[in-house]
């Protein structure tokens, strides 16, 4: 549909069809344009100027524009440059074509409106306003009027979609805004959908990159921010009632040069529009022929070579060149100082100004048209130039630069193919600023690995790069050199950026983000190791999250394995992009890292760290491929194939190498490495028979070469004085399946093939309506290999006509004839449709396999089985019988019982769960006979076991083949068998026999009549190949055991090994690295035919025997023999071992220990060491020590049943130490150490914790005055007996009321007041370092009860002990006193409440008076004094005390003597335990004391005078009261009638004190308790 607008009259008119617009009518419409265009310009500027504004307003949005005609040529330059008109001359010209288009309109309305200010100008000014508003609303109603009629002859006249103004092509740089317009009429109003590459746009799945508006008849598509990604074709569809139209459009979005090295722009460089983006007639077709086509080519670095092509173009437009397009190894070339480019027009050319290994490679000339391309290819092969130095080898390739930094570039490159002879020892890298020819070597020993790390770059500067390889001769020649690259960080390159207006100007705009302060970065995340080798590890990650809007710096730490040092790599410049490269890592070792975050405002927090990486080349060098096969191709040329290298990481590709066969000389066939396992190897000598040979590349190096492969002659694949020519057509066209739009055919395969196999077939279909056929036209392009094929895109219910063509290496042959009409529609049967492609094979006199494909149409269900039918040829339909009683679900079927010289024609029936469905075609008659010569597969198990499957076939033709099947499918999966094929004998080797290997396995020849044959190996053929594999196995020497060694009791060491049998013949060897081993002093050799064993023993194991032993046994043809590698650790450790056993077997001959000494813990906690000892006698001595102090006995050891034993009693840290037990006698010393230090004193501390655990009583319950008790005794308790309570599985801690504790070995809980909170399960746990011993008791319900009611019972006797009535000190035994004297006595008295006092004396109550005065003060305080004593006054006196609590008495002997001497006073103090303290003072003044008077030291006074006598004694509960101080009772005696010196002045001050403390003592003990 031609994208011109159409004039205003034919839009409006009613039956407008676009179909009688011809040349002619065309030319009459552009000049009436023209006529129009001259009438309007006479009119005035003033109308011309108003009128068009208001037109092109109203009309911005309508469908009806007319649109400028286009020129495809300048439309399509315009695209490709992106360089477009300004704003206003877009708008400007958009107005003039508004103005031109609608050019009848302007015409008949300016007329009337300059009739109208005509007559205006003669009229009053309010007679013309009258007359000029009724004017314009008689038009406005007559307009409307109008229009309504026109849109109700429209709604009843359905338009489909039409494009009035399609989507231009557009060509815009990186972030820059494109929109699409396209304006659209129809009727109803279409609906427009944008399609990119045929998938719709929806604007949700993302926000804001695409606009979609939709506006009176104008839509537009705006794509945001344009990246590489938005190059595509574009489509807009229109759809309504009516139908569907499309409209294309194709958006280029192009890089700025440097941002991508694989995209090259120079701005002002034409360059070919690309096809696509033409508009115009769609169905014009371009014929392309490319003649004097380029050839393969050879050349050698440095050469000067051009590929050149001419091309001839029909029809040859201008406006319409082809594009030519030159490519590598499927890479588009771009023109470069290394490539030039050329067209003229008619010849293409391709430039290499100086060749490169780089340059090598498939080239492929593609000449693009509008109507599509036509291309040709050929390999272009460079070879080394000659080495500077003989035997240098040849330089590197493909150098160029992985990573880019600021301060390191990590440079990779390819291996040469060839070394010069000698391994290539490494590289050498070397660097040169850009702008200098100045070249630095980069490193100072060569590198093996190609990928190496170039650091000291100056940041900001560019560089490029070179490789030369070293071997032991020599340097190669450098490589060509890389790319420029800059260094720089990563993040400084993303921060330039360029927006260049068209056209270019070279202008590059850099923003840089303003800075924000005071927000410290977070953790930066997803740190990974990218890569990790021996010299170099490169780190990423991904920025925080949280960083602020100021530019964020990094520090990278390490860690080495086994610490907890971080150390940062980089503390003086941190680096800005995030990633690093770290250098200098120590090899072999392994390393932590993380990364932190900075900015100015402060350093983050350190990010997770990776795991531990090992610096070292994770990269292996590759296997090397297997089974190179070549193939004949050309006269100068074979295919090589061959199976890629396994387990091969980072494949860069392979090398091929040729030789002449017998010449021993290798040539390199590629000097580039190639991908894939298919090469073809140009240069060769014709009739010569060459042999081949591949390896693999990766950055570490070359793999070993592959097994040479067989050597076959050079010569062309359809040659040999076979005549080749076209396959016979197709027969048999049948439809296997029919839907409502596409039919799928089958067909049998020519009976004459041409003399090669077919490569492929051609089908073509034709329409037949009413009866009559159409043309034929192509079903597909490209050659389709099976012999079934779908039609799409047909139509339902049409009828069809079908032919097929073969083809093959010499060319496709003539159609076949045309098939039945069939008809296309959707067959809807239950049944499975028929089988196709039967065919059959292995025809013998008897017998023939019959093999068929499942069917296409299946009917309703799946296909369960089929049925195989047989007829005699000459018979009728009736006489068709079934094979098979049975369904079978394989696809195959061997007949049987056919008669010899018999035709038959065989079909195949599918079944379902249907039922049967439609049987296949017959196959071709074939009659049951044996062909002259035929050979059947024989199996095969040679001298060394192998299984295999041979055919032979004596009539194979040029280019025939062996095809192996496994149950009649072809043999794809070669891990089980392999096949092995040497001129017309073929071969299956069974890799590892086995039940999976059970089948039926066929060999088929290709290119003879029928050649084939199978064999079937069931279970018991298996079964028996395997025994017969075994039996020819069998001439190896079987063997019991291999080659081993031991160790005897006194050192020596024993070589030996067991065969299964010797005949008497049979020979043995022992060699020992490389060298045969005699019968000598140092080996004793002994050979046991009978039993086949085969010993050796050496007295002694020396430095000098370290080595390889072998045994070789030889038994007639029979031969075996085991080695032993004893070398290194092994051999040392079997060495120390040896030493060991001879010192164990002299240390054995004395007295020695059997086992040594060790300990173990008795059940009563105590520790037990001991060992067992052997050989000892009477004068044996045994001596202990620990910590190199002998513990001594009394008693000698009796080493009773050969045990020593020392007890150790409670055990505890103070035991820690090293044990030593030592037996000695005249034969000899052996000694025994223990060391009970750290963690094997720890292991016996908690062995002893456990055996005091295990002691521990059951709990047990005791009430007392405070509370309850819980109790447990243990037999030994020590400190590392961890005890822990629980109370209802709850950990109890310690507090006022609740305490816990240890006395001795009971273990106790004290709960003080308990109540009923205090129920319930108590748990104590005894935990001996490892494991919990628990002893639990239920403290609730009655042991609760009886418990607390015990508890209160003593709680209230203990109230009772504590306040009932008692003397608590003061009163001695015995008081002597002379008679005259005064006599007075106090105690201390306590109780609560007061206690009552009375005297008694012998028993008998006294009643105070002036004689007797009786005191009670302060209810503590109770005396009676005697003032005059008589000798009456002698007797027992008793004071006592009683309150509602209770009763207590004491008790004092008062016995009176005559006065003697001066006069005295006598005191007698009494201390607590009861002695009394008796002194004299002279009684010079009843007010003095203190005064010291001396006695003799028999107690004879002179002149006694007793004044007076204070008696104190304090005999209270050592509980209640405290101890009185030492002093006071320092000269204390049991001698009652001793005095000595002292002073008088204590005796008022010692009443006082004991008064005080007493009455504290009292305050604080008999305190209630509930204050």
């Amino acid at each position: 549909m031609s994208s011109v607008s159409l004039p205003f009259y034919q839009k409006h008119h009613r039956h407008y069809d676009r179909g009688y617009r011809n040349t002619l009518l065309s030319s009459t419409m552009q000049e009436y344009r023209q006529e129009e265009k001259r009438s309007t310009a006479s009119h005035s500027h003033k109308v011309r100027s108003k009128f068009s504004d208001e037109l092109s307003e109203a009309s911005s949005g309508s469908p009806q524009m007319k649109r400028a005609k286009q020129n495809y040529y300048s439309e399509g330059h315009e695209h490709i440059s992106g360089v477009t008109g300004t704003k206003d001359e877009r708008i400007r010209q958009s107005k003039m074509n508004l103005f031109d288009g609608e050019s009848h309109f302007f015409q008949r309305d300016a007329a009337e409106e300059h009739s109208v200010q005509k007559s205006a100008m003669h009229k009053s000014r309010k007679v013309a306003i009258r007359e000029s508003a009724e004017h314009i609303s008689l038009n406005k109603q007559i307009y409307d009027t109008q229009e309504f009629h026109r849109r109700l002859r429209e709604d009843s006249l359905l338009r489909m979609p039409e494009f009035i103004i399609k989507p231009r092509s557009h060509t815009v740089w990186e972030k820059q805004n494109v929109k699409l317009h396209c304006t659209v009429s129809g009727w109803p109003e279409p609906r427009v959908t944008w399609y990119k590459n045929n998938v719709s746009i929806n604007v949700h799945t993302d926000p804001g990159k695409y606009i979609i508006n939709s506006k009176y008849g104008v839509h537009s598509l705006e794509i945001n921010k344009c990246d590489f990604d938005d190059t595509a074709q574009y489509r807009a569809s229109a759809m309504n009632a009516k139908g569907e139209l499309s409209a294309f459009a194709s958006i280029v979005v192009k890089r700025f040069k440097g941002e991508h090295g694989d995209f090259s722009f120079h701005p002002g460089r034409f360059a070919p529009p690309s096809y696509d983006f033409f508009p115009g007639d769609a169905h014009m077709k371009f014929d392309v022929h490319i003649v004097d086509k380029f050839e393969v080519s050879f050349g050698k670095e440095g050469d000067t070579v051009s590929l050149g092509c001419t091309v001839i173009v029909h029809p040859n437009l201008k406006r319409f060149q082809p594009e030519i397009q030159w490519w590598r190894d499927g890479v588009q070339l771009q023109a470069s100082e290394w490539v030039q480019m050329h067209w003229s027009g008619e010849t293409a050319t391709l430039t290499f100004t100086h060749l490169n290994k780089e340059d090598e490679g498939l080239y492929t000339m593609r000449v693009l048209t509008k109507s599509g391309y036509e291309q040709h290819s050929a390999y272009v092969f460079v070879r080394d130039t000659d080495a500077e130095v003989a035997g240098a080898p040849a330089a590197p390739l493909d150098v160029y630069c992985l990573d880019a930094n600021k301060d390191y570039v990590i440079v990779t490159w390819k291996q040469p193919a060839v070394d010069g002879g000698s391994s290539i020892l490494g590289y050498f890298v070397d660097r040169c600023e850009v702008g200098t020819s100045h070249w630095i070597q980069c490193n100072d020993t060569p590198v093996k690995f190609a990928r190496f790390p170039v650091t000291g770059l100056v940041e900001g500067r560019s560089y490029i790069f070179r490789v030369r390889a070293v071997n032991h001769v020599g340097i190669s020649r450098p490589s060509r050199v890389s790319e420029p690259v800059a260094a720089l960080d990563p993040s400084d390159r993303a921060r330039l950026k360029g927006m260049p207006l068209a056209p270019w100007t070279g202008q590059i705009i850099v923003t840089e983000e303003e800075p924000t302060e005071g927000v410290v970065p977070g953790q930066p995340i997803e740190l990974t190791v990218t890569e990790a080798t021996k010299n170099y590890v490169v780190l990423s990650w991904k920025p925080p999250g949280q960083r602020g809007h100021e530019g964020i710096m990094y520090y990278v730490e390490k860690c080495v394995a086994g610490t907890e040092e971080w150390q940062r790599v980089n503390p003086e410049i941190p680096v800005k992009s995030p990633r690093f490269a770290l250098f200098d890592l120590a090899e072999g070792k392994s390393y932590r890292f993380r990364v932190r975050s900075a900015n100015s405002a402060g350093i983050g927090e350190p990010s997770e760290a990776t795991e531990f990486t090992e610096v070292t080349d994770k990269l292996d060098v590759p296997k090397p491929p297997t089974h190179v096969v070549p193939s004949r191709n050309t006269d100068t040329s074979m295919v090589v194939t061959w199976e890629e290298s396994k387990d091969a990481k980072e494949l860069v590709g392979y090398y091929i190498e040729a030789s002449i066969s017998g010449s021993g000389k290798w040539e390199p066939c590629n000097n580039k490495p190639v991908k894939g396992k298919r090469f073809i190897c140009h240069g060769l000598q014709t009739g010569q028979l060459y042999k081949f040979q591949v390896r693999a590349v990766n950055a570490a190096g070359l793999s070993q070469f592959s097994p040479e492969s067989e050597a076959l002659e050079v010569k062309a694949a359809l040659g040999g004085g076979v005549t080749h020519a076209a396959p016979d057509p197709p027969y048999g066209i049948t439809v296997l399946e029919s839907v409502h739009d596409s039919m799928v055919l089958g067909w049998k395969q020519p009976k004459f093939q041409g003399g090669s196999d077919i490569t492929g077939y051609f089908v073509d279909y034709l329409e037949v309506i009413d009866g009559i056929p159409g043309k034929w036209k192509e079903a597909h392009i490209k050659a389709i290999s099976d012999r079934a094929y779908r039609i799409h895109d047909l139509k339902e219910n049409m009828v069809y006509q079908f032919q097929v063509r073969a083809a093959n290496l010499a060319g496709v042959g003539l159609p076949s004839l045309p098939s039945d009409k069939f008809k296309c529609e959707e067959w809807t049967i239950a049944v499975p449709g028929p089988p196709h492609d039967v065919m059959y094979t292995e025809v013998r006199k008897n017998s023939l396999v019959l093999l068929w494909k499942a069917p296409v149409y299946m009917g309703r269900s799946e296909v369960t089985g089929y049925y195989a039918d047989i007829r005699e040829a000459d018979e009728d339909d009736e006489m068709w019988r079934s094979v098979n009683e049975k369904e079978t679900s394989k696809r195959y079927i061997k007949i049987e019982g056919l008669k010899e010289g018999v035709t038959y024609v065989f079909r195949v029936r599918a079944v379902n769960m249907a039922g049967v469905g439609k049987p296949s075609d017959l196959t071709e008659p074939i009659t049951a006979e044996t062909p002259p010569g035929t050979k059947e597969i024989a199996v095969n198990v040679d001298d060394d076991g192998v299984i295999s499957l041979n055919f032979e076939c004596a009539d194979m033709l040029e280019g025939s083949k062996f095809i192996w099947s496994k149950n009649y499918e072809e043999i794809i999966d070669s891990s089980r068998v392999t096949m092995e094929t040497k001129g017309g004998k073929t071969k299956v080797i069974f890799n590892d026999p086995g039940k999976d290997d059970l089948g039926i396995y066929s060999c088929v020849v290709t290119g003879t009549d029928g050649v084939s044959s199978s064999y079937a190996i069931d279970e018991a053929e298996l079964l028996r190949l395997l025994e017969l594999s075994h039996e020819h196995k069998f001439p190896v020497v079987p063997l019991k055991t291999e080659l081993a060694v031991e160790l005897l009791e006194k050192g020596q060491v024993r070589f030996w090994l067991e065969a299964e049998r010797l005949s008497p013949n049979g020979q043995c060897k022992f060699v020992f690295n490389d060298k045969e081993i005699k019968n000598d002093e140092k080996y004793k050799i002994q050979v046991d035919k009978k039993t086949g064993l085969v010993e050796m023993i050496m007295e002694k194991l020396e430095d000098m025997d370290e080595g390889t032993y072998t045994v070789q046994l030889q038994d007639g043809k029979a031969s075996n023999q085991s080695s032993l590698v004893l070398i290194g650790d092994v051999f040392k450790s079997l060495q120390k071992e040896a030493e060991f056993q001879r010192g164990e077997w002299l240390r054995k001959q004395g007295p020695h220990f059997v086992e040594y000494l060790g300990w173990e813990v008795n059940n009563d906690c105590s520790v037990l060491l001991k060992c067992k000892v052997a050989n000892i006698k009477k004068e044996t001595s045994i001596i202990w020590y620990k910590d190199d102090r002998e513990i001594m006995f009394d008693e000698k050891h009796d080493f009773k049943d050969g045990v020593c034993t020392l007890l150790v009693q409670q055990f505890s840290k103070k035991d820690a130490g090293v044990y030593e037990i030592v037996l000695k006698d005249d034969r000899g010393r052996d000694s025994s150490l223990l060391r009970l230090l750290e963690k094997a004193f720890g292991d016996v501390i908690s062995e002893v914790c456990r055996a005091a655990a295990q002691t521990a009583t059951d709990l047990k319950v005791q009430s007392t005055e405070h509370g309850i008790r819980i109790y447990s005794f243990v037999s030994y308790y020590l400190d590392d007996l961890k005890i822990i309570w629980y109370h209802k599985d709850t950990k109890l801690a310690s507090t006022d009321r609740v305490k816990s504790g240890v006395t001795g070995e009971q273990l106790w809980l004290q709960i003080n007041e308990p109540t009923e909170k205090d129920t319930g399960k108590y748990t104590l746990e005894l935990f001996d370092g490892k494991t919990g011993h628990k002893r639990s008791v239920d403290l609730s319900g009655t042991v609760f009860d009886e418990a607390f009611a015990e508890f209160q019972r003593l709680k209230q006797a203990a109230i009772a002990e504590r306040n009932r009535a008692r003397v608590i000190g003061g009163l001695p035994d015995v008081v002597t006193i002379q008679e005259g004297k005064s006599l007075n006595l106090t105690c201390n008295v306590w109780g609560e409440p007061v206690p009552e006092v009375s005297w008694l004396k012998n028993d008998r109550e006294l009643l105070g008076d002036a004689h007797l005065i009786l005191k009670f003060d302060s209810g503590k305080f109770a005396s009676f004094t005697i003032t005059d004593v008589r000798t009456t006054d002698s007797g027992r006196y008793s004071i006592l005390v009683k309150n509602k609590y209770g009763t207590e008495t004491g008790d004092l002997t008062l016995m009176i003597s005559k006065c003697c001497g001066e006069l005295c006073v006598a005191m007698y103090v009494a201390d607590a335990a009861g002695n009394v303290q008796e002194t004299l003072t002279k009684d010079t003044a009843k007010t003095t004391t203190g005064r010291k008077i001396v006695v003799d030291t028999d107690g004879n006074m002179r002149k006694p005078h007793v004044e007076e006598f204070i008696a104190i004694e304090e005999t209270p509960d050592p509980i209640l009261i405290p101890e009185l101080p030492e002093e006071t009772v320092s000269s204390s005696t049991t001698n009652k009638e001793t005095v000595g010196e002292i002073d008088i002045s204590m005796k008022t001050e010692q009443l006082s004190q004991s008064c005080r403390i007493q009455e504290a003592s009292d305050s604080t003990m008999f305190q209630n308790p509930n204050d």
